[in-house]
């Protein structure tokens, strides 16, 4: 069995509308899905990625507007990577970035931007060198050379380290590229996994902070990762159906919540691909309450929907 890199990270919000300026304005990703939290429907789950809603892409968001902000701490993926092409992009994005006012972390690090979303979540940029397909959505502002690649990986905080590698290195097909580091190198693409030495305040989970990470296996492989994962000694749920792709979840020994979900059937299974996340979506479960629904959840402008481009 073999895993495909990242599938999906999610996150969580308290504010739906200026999460969607950020991440689909700002930063230029396609708003692929707008849909609720299958397990709380009164609350959005948003979904950005690239211009199909390809794997790797895709980073996810549960509104709960009353959060209190959050901070992360043990246990808890603090910053999130992504690629792009070349220092031009980089110099670009500098320059974006700053007029909207993000202020960069100063960490004299000039090959990476580094910032926070405007809930305090952590943001890296970066040019990694790698093979795998460049997953790009087209937005107006954004230059194509430019745009960002896809996700390249994550940082965690950590101060346990052999009991993990046993489970990412014994179970799940990493490789531990230096003390704390592990890469997925054998996949259909790239990833890294970067353990960090925690902060000495306890972690908490709120507003602009990650809620789990997924990686992407195989269709046919699905069924087969939870004795993997059992015998690793972690505790997996069942398979559970996420409409857009099949789902496991279970934790590593960090206290990190792990998913494992399917590539099929995808983003396009209940939407036009033309016009990805343009209309509010609902599994079947959750239909009946359209009309309460569109009433109470608070709108949002999203400006890549077609209709805005024209």
């Amino acid at each position: 069995m073999q895993l495909d890199g990242i599938h999906h990270i999610t996150c969580i919000t308290a504010d739906a509308p200026r999460n969607v300026d950020f991440y689909a304005r700002l930063l230029g990703l396609r708003m692929v899905k707008k849909t609720v939290n299958f397990d709380a429907p009164d609350v959005y789950h948003l979904y950005y990625g690239d211009e199909r809603g390809a794997p790797g892409s895709i980073l996810t968001f549960f509104e709960f507007p009353d959060a209190a902000p959050g901070r992360a701490g043990a246990g808890m993926i603090h910053r999130l990577r992504w690629r792009v092409g070349s220092e031009d992009a980089l110099s670009f994005w500098a320059e974006r970035l700053a007029g909207e006012g993000v202020t960069l972390d100063g960490d004299g690090d000039d090959r990476a931007l580094r910032f926070r979303d405007p809930e305090g979540l952590g943001l890296e940029f970066a040019v990694f060198p790698t093979g795998d397909e460049p997953l790009v959505a087209h937005a107006d502002e954004i230059p194509p050379e430019h745009a960002l690649l896809g996700f390249e990986g994550v940082r965690v905080y950590s101060a346990l380290r052999e009991r993990e590698n046993e489970l990412l290195t014994g179970a799940m097909g990493f490789t531990m590229t230096a003390p704390g580091e592990y890469a997925m190198q054998d996949g259909r693409r790239h990833a890294t996994y970067i353990y960090d030495q925690p902060p000495s305040e306890v972690g908490l989970q709120g507003a602009g902070t990650v809620h789990h990470i997924a990686w992407c296996d195989r269709d046919d492989e699905h069924a087969l990762w939870g004795d993997a994962i059992r015998l690793a000694g972690a505790r997996p749920t069942p398979i559970i159906d996420r409409q857009y792709f099949l789902s496991i979840y279970f934790r590593e020994p960090s206290g990190v919540l792990f998913e494992l979900a399917t590539p099929s059937p995808g983003f396009a299974i209940d939407e036009d691909p033309e016009h990805l996340g343009e209309a509010l979506r609902l599994p079947p479960q959750h239909e009946r309450l359209r009309e309460h629904l569109e009433a109470t959840l608070t709108p949002l402008v999203n400006p890549g929907a077609k209709v805005a481009r024209s």
